[in-house]
């Protein structure tokens, strides 16, 4: 996948700690490990926002909705 290049700016005592896990070759730079944090972040952020979204939902609707179907099939299903 094409890669962009983008600047950015740290603190320095983020830099610092960034640097020691570089350092111990948790990550083999800082572009791995900036990568990967903000591709963390981001996945975090759409489940939190799914959590959010489904909240919204009415569980009694959802349940009449998902029953609705099941009454009319029910009798198709196989026995076990």
């Amino acid at each position: 996948m094409a890669k962009s290049k983008v600047a950015i700016s740290l603190e320095e005592s983020t830099l610092v700690r960034l640097d020691e896990l570089v350092k111990k070759q948790v990550f083999s730079n800082r572009s791995q490990a900036i990568e990967e944090a903000v591709a963390e972040k981001l996945a975090r952020f759409e489940k939190s926002r799914l959590a959010q979204e489904c909240g919204k939902l009415d569980p009694a609707f959802e349940k009449a909705l998902a029953e609705e179907g099941l009454s009319e099939d029910s009798a198709e299903w196989p026995e076990y």
